[in-house]
């Protein structure tokens, strides 16, 4: 099954026409198009129960998450082992940071090609996914100041404004100084450590890197990856002239460091918790305010058509 979100910032109706065509003389394949939120999670979940070899999203990173989720089912009811179809992702988004660190191409038709040369050669990973109770997460999470930008970024893209690279780095500049005066802050818990309180922002991480600018990564924990366990970075400021700093180091490919983060690559879990909401993202979508949240980790849980680990290791400074 392709899925297909054609309201995704990168598609256009020719290029979903040529890679549906291109895949369909290669593969028997039903073609569904995304027409509301949550649709390409019930799309995956029919693919599912229907006995499909393979689901594949042409979509952004919230599309495949979605699709994920279910394809999955929720983590309380998760049965490692259990049959279910392969995930490959075509990219569609602005920012496609999964398919990204899974080293699949960012052009559409060549994505499709590699896909193709993939699926016909058999080559298969499996995963570690990040979950809270309810929800599988990809590449990362995030409360307090991330969300804050990333629910400025999606009214943005409601009122007709593209998702480009600028705008996401002046909708971060304009929230830190917007927000720099704001007092809500949240408490961080991890195994075999004191309560980390008075955190402003922090994000969960499945695996590195956290995002990219452009072409540019950001890795907030460089050495979390599809098979560790999670990633925390948590801060207790955000004010510029210590967030500054921090912010050269993470553009320049140096270890994160400051006396105001608090920093692990390879975690079980991570619990956020606050005396009133506050806003949280998954995976680049918004998914409104929350007072507390639980995160853990499951290894191997998702088979993704992907290249081989090898060759998508990147080596950090």
């Amino acid at each position: 099954m392709l899925i297909v979100n054609p309201f995704a910032t990168a598609t256009s109706p020719a290029g979903r026409d040529a890679l549906a065509h291109t895949l369909s003389s290669r593969f028997h394949l039903d073609v569904e198009h995304t027409t509301h939120r949550g649709h390409a999670g019930e799309l995956a979940r029919r693919a599912a129960d229907d006995g499909f070899d393979v689901v594949l999203v042409h979509g952004g990173d919230g599309s495949v998450n979605e699709a994920v989720n279910g394809l999955l089912g929720p983590p309380g009811t998760f049965r490692p082992g259990a049959p279910r179809p392969r995930l490959g992702v075509i990219p569609g988004g602005s920012a496609n940071v999964f398919a990204r660190t899974l080293g699949i191409q960012a052009d559409p038709l060549a994505a499709t090609g590699q896909i193709i040369e993939l699926l016909e050669s058999g080559q298969c990973r499996q995963i570690g996914l990040g979950h809270t109770r309810d929800r599988w997460f990809l590449f990362n999470t995030g409360m307090g100041m991330d969300a804050v930008v990333v629910h400025a970024m999606e009214d943005k893209r409601h009122a007709g404004k593209p998702a480009t690279p600028g705008r996401y780095f002046w909708t971060t500049v304009t929230s830190f100084l917007r927000h720099a005066g704001s007092t809500a802050s949240f408490t961080v818990e991890l195994p075999d450590r004191d309560p980390i309180p008075g955190v402003r922002f922090g994000f969960v991480s499945n695996t590195s890197p956290w995002t990219y600018f452009g072409d540019f990564e950001i890795r907030t924990n460089p050495t979390t990856g599809f098979d560790t366990g999670l990633g925390i970075f948590a801060a207790t400021s955000t004010g510029v002239a210590r967030n500054l700093p921090l912010a050269a180091r993470l553009l320049t490919h140096r270890t994160p460091a400051g006396r105001h983060l608090h920093r692990d690559d390879d975690v079980a879990w991570v619990r956020f918790h606050a005396d009133e909401p506050i806003d949280v993202q998954m995976d680049g979508d918004y998914i409104g305010a929350h007072a507390s949240l639980d995160f853990g980790h499951r290894a191997d849980a998702l088979a993704v058509v992907a290249p081989d680990q090898s060759s998508t290791t990147h080596s950090t400074a």
